[in-house]
């Protein structure tokens, strides 16, 4: 029995089968883009400090927190979807 994709016996269907993986050096994309990410919640909690010191920012400090929450989940569903990457290409 031939491929799936095989359209008519003896056809080939065309898909390149890859049995190795190519390690790159440089991060991948997902990788730059939870740096990103880290970034941004690490300038978040220093916002909060300061605003926190200075006082009467109390809605701005709430903000931030909702903020910090939305970008630690999105860190988080990146590093699931970085690890699958990588056991998928395993």
């Amino acid at each position: 029995m031939g491929c799936t994709k095989e359209y008519r016996t003896g056809e080939t269907c065309g898909l390149k089968l890859v049995f190795n993986t190519n390690l790159e050096t440089d991060k991948c994309k997902l990788c730059k883009d939870i740096e990103k990410k880290q970034r941004r919640y690490t300038k978040l909690q220093n916002d909060i400090i300061r605003w926190q010191r200075e006082g009467n920012r109390n809605a701005t400090i709430e903000k931030a927190q909702r903020d910090m929450v939305e970008v630690e989940e999105a860190i988080r569903n990146m590093g699931q979807q970085h690890q699958m990457r990588q056991y998928s290409m395993a």
